[in-house]
């Protein structure tokens, strides 16, 4: 997985994409544990398809899973996750904007704010897919570099996301509202 990182965020930069590294790798890059699964970048929506076409000249294997907002890439088996719209919404350029440089594995390259990371694994909460074991490790990790207020204002409209937060400042994780 880790050699795909670098080769997707290689070519997007190459081909001069707008992106942030997210999910379990931008947490891992911010100082939380490494990831199993799979690596996750961004881009804004109206950069997708771009995108896309710049992966696949880079010599990736491009998928399209039955979700409509992502895209997937493969460098041998390991998958990379290209999302467009997260929680619903489509990733807009403010995202990438705020996306902090850091020397991921010897390749600079955006990675989402501690904040952002938060707010986009609280938002992807849902009675379908509720394990806050997925989202604790990163708050504990990130805990100090998290604009808290800020996650709360941006996920208070999800039940989910606030019953996170009040586990979390019970152990003393985020501090009180």
């Amino acid at each position: 997985m880790r050699e795909a990182l670098k080769r997707t965020a290689v070519a997007l930069t190459s081909g001069g994409i707008s992106f942030a590294l997210g999910g379990g790798y931008a947490g891992w890059a911010l100082g939380g544990p490494e990831p199993e699964h799979d690596v996750d970048f961004l881009v804004a929506e109206p950069d997708a398809v771009r995108a896309e076409q710049v992966l696949a000249d880079a010599g990736l294997r491009v998928e399209h899973p039955p979700e409509d907002w992502l895209f997937k890439v493969f460098d041998g088996d390991a998958m990379v996750d290209l999302i467009f719209r997260a929680a619903g919404e489509p990733v807009g350029q403010d995202l990438m904007d705020r996306a902090v440089e850091v020397e991921v594995l010897s390749v600079r390259m955006p990675v989402l704010s501690p904040t952002d990371l938060l707010v986009t694994k609280m938002l992807a909460l849902s009675e379908h897919a509720c394990d806050y074991g997925k989202v604790l490790p990163s708050a504990r990790a990130l805990r100090e570099q998290v604009e808290w207020p800020q996650v709360r204002e941006r996920t208070s409209h999800n039940p989910f996301a606030v019953a996170l937060l009040v586990l979390l400042e019970q152990l003393q994780v985020a501090p009180a509202a």
